[in-house]
């Protein structure tokens, strides 16, 4: 189960554009069409993340998953 998560994982992030911190102040760019529509992926914290739903802007959080080395 694991590896298929990491596969789309993979794929998300290989398709996206990581805008890090700036990810809430980019997905409403985008929202707003003032910034080419595109997949990104970064960081919001909670606060944003609320903020982003109640302006109708679809966002998902996904877990950061890093793999234990036994």
């Amino acid at each position: 189960m694991f590896a298929a998560f990491e596969q789309l994982m993979s794929s998300i992030v290989s398709n996206s554009e990581d805008v890090g911190q700036n990810f809430a102040e980019e997905a409403r760019r985008i929202h707003y069409l003032e910034a080419p529509v595109r997949s990104i992926l970064g960081e919001a914290s909670d606060e944003e993340y609320e903020s982003l739903l109640d302006e109708g802007i679809e966002v998902l959080r996904l877990p950061i998953v890093k793999k234990s080395i036994n």
